[in-house]
């Protein structure tokens, strides 16, 4: 039993065990986490492991989660982008509840916590510009230079922060500085600023405000008044956490939050930099931030990742200190493992070329009973129309086969999946040598896909009766960048872009039932890969497929 304990210990990540000794310790009666994303573009799988990370240990530790807009910057943020967050994290399935919050709800409070730095003499108001302030912060081996303005009094500095306040100043001309140390190893500490004045419109106070704090002021003081406890984020705010300890420390707040950090969540290979995403956006390359070859977490869904694969994602990348890359085969691993069992498996021909029985009685059709995945009976089973003409997959035949080739070509017999089997007999071309029409003769004995005399076919090819089909266009995905030449160009910095990353395969047929399918709705597509509704370009005269992830993959899970 004891090494049982010790064993559930040691599996706790780095956080959870800091929590359990806060609680333990009597810090803390109930912890509170938060996600905090700044509304200036849509989420990406990174975001995700955080919103996660933060909402389950707050389950986990049967404590708060808050949801709270970091709206401190007018100059990039539009409400689109806060519904669209608000939208992937219910998608994602992290519950807020009824504590939605937004960081300009508590710029009254912010501008009152500054005042009190003013009155405390730690902080100043300084007329430098902004190439001023970086060239007299110093570098990381010489100490800074302490501003001019430093020393102005308490009462010059309330006057001025007031008159910024009032509007009386111009962007950039004046900003409120913290009051820390010009000679601190660590730059953050280098009398930060925290306050600067920009006449902007805001989306949540209009025109109420034309000065605007600084993320590293407002960020804590936003958590020190929403009760939350533990401060999780990504690496690069370590070097800013004894910024967050002191603001949080000279403001005296009675039960000051801390700050964690853990390593982000890299993939290999995609794009995920808001700048670079605006510009494809921009540039008509990509149809919007939910393009199905991004990776925003609004894309993802588009193309048909379901939740619980991005859930089974984070918990394989783990959580720890080190920063490191993971490969997108492991996200299509996800995927693959969530939907073998739970879609169904049905027949869409996207390269079709028409087959024609022969043999088959004239206007006839019968309905065969096809289950709807092998691997999970409780999905049951539907019935798909057959008749004299349906649609194959262009490859599915060859005039002249090459070596092993063993579907259909003159001579040979295949099975038609879930119906009978079939013996070429000859094919039409058109002027150009392209083949139209494929002729064969049935065998009606061998209705269900084998035969009563015992005997065997090696080919089996999926189709969809040409009479009932639905004329539907699905879209292949690749990388949108050139893996082979890396995301970006050495040179000058752009995107080395994919030429082949869509194909559109624009009359495809599938079978009756998926012309009932909803955006959204996932399907395994025989032989094709898993395939999911279009939520944007579906129409009722004609679906819309995404290919989410084709059907196999080289990657393996590590035991």
């Amino acid at each position: 039993m004891e090494n049982e304990t010790v064993k559930e210990t040691v599996s706790k990540n780095f956080i959870e065990q800091i929590i359990e000794k806060d609680l333990a310790e009597g810090k803390y009666e109930e912890i509170c986490t938060r996600f905090p994303p700044e509304p200036n573009g849509y989420l990406h799988i990174g975001h995700a492991k955080s919103i996660l990370l933060n909402y389950g240990l707050a389950q986990k530790y049967h404590g708060k989660f808050n949801m709270r807009f970091d709206d401190t910057n007018p100059t990039k943020e539009r409400v689109e982008f806060v519904e669209s967050i608000k939208e992937d994290i219910k998608w994602l399935g992290a519950d807020w509840g009824d504590r939605l919050y937004f960081a300009s709800d508590y710029f009254d409070q912010m501008y009152e916590a500054a005042v009190k730095l003013i009155k405390k003499g730690k902080a100043f108001v300084c007329d430098l510009s902004a190439e001023e302030i970086r060239e007299y912060r110093g570098t990381l081996t010489e100490p800074g230079k302490e501003s001019p303005y430093r020393n102005r009094s308490v009462e010059e500095n309330l006057e001025l922060f007031e008159k910024m306040k009032n509007g009386e100043f111009e962007d950039g001309t004046k900003v409120l500085r913290a009051k820390i140390d010009m000679a601190s190893p660590n730059i953050n500490m280098r009398d930060p600023v925290i306050y600067r004045v920009a006449h902007m419109t805001h989306h949540n106070t209009g025109d109420k405000w034309c000065i605007y704090p600084m993320y590293d002021f407002a960020h804590p003081i936003e958590d020190a008044i929403e009760g939350v406890t533990h401060s999780i984020c990504t690496l690069e705010f370590e070097y800013h956490r004894p910024l967050y300890d002191w603001v949080v420390t000279e403001l005296e707040y009675p039960h000051p939050p801390k700050q964690i950090e853990f390593a982000k969540l890299y993939l290999t290979n995609v794009v995920t930099g808001k700048r670079y995403i605006k510009k494809l956006v921009e540039d008509g390359i990509v149809d919007g931030w939910d393009d199905p070859r991004l990776v925003s977490i609004a894309a993802l869904r588009r193309r048909g990742f379901t939740p619980e694969s991005i859930q089974k994602f984070v918990e394989l990348c783990g959580v720890s200190k080190a920063n490191s890359s993971v490969d997108y085969a492991m996200l299509e691993y996800c995927i693959r493992e969530d939907l073998k069992m739970k879609a169904p498996r049905m027949m869409a021909v996207l390269d079709p070329v028409k087959l024609v029985i022969d043999n088959y009685p004239e206007g006839q059709t019968e309905e065969l009973e096809v289950p709807n995945n092998m691997e999970n009976p409780e999905l049951g089973s539907r019935m798909v129309p057959f008749g004299k003409e349906l649609y194959i997959e262009r490859e599915d035949f060859m005039e002249v086969p090459v070596k092993k080739y063993k579907r259909l070509y003159p001579g040979n017999e295949v099975r038609l999946m879930n119906a009978y089997f079939v013996t070429c007999t000859s094919c039409e071309k058109d002027q150009d040598g392209n083949v139209t029409v494929i002729h064969c003769t049935y065998d009606p004995a061998s209705k269900g896909g084998n035969s009563p005399d015992g005997r065997k076919v090696k080919g089996t090819i999926h189709w969809v009766c040409a009479q009932t089909a639905v004329e539907a266009e699905c879209r292949l995905y690749e990388n949108i960048v050139d893996e082979e030449k890396g995301v970006y160009n050495k040179e000058d910095g752009s995107l080395n872009l994919n030429p082949n990353s869509l194909t559109l395969m624009e009359k495809c047929y599938v079978e009756p039932e998926l012309g009932k399918a909803q955006p959204y709705d996932r399907f395994q597509f025989v032989r094709n890969g898993f395939f999911c509704v279009d939520c944007h370009d579906t129409t009722s005269e004609k679906p819309v497929f995404n290919r989410i992830v084709s059907l196999k993959s080289s990657f393996k899970l590590n035991p």
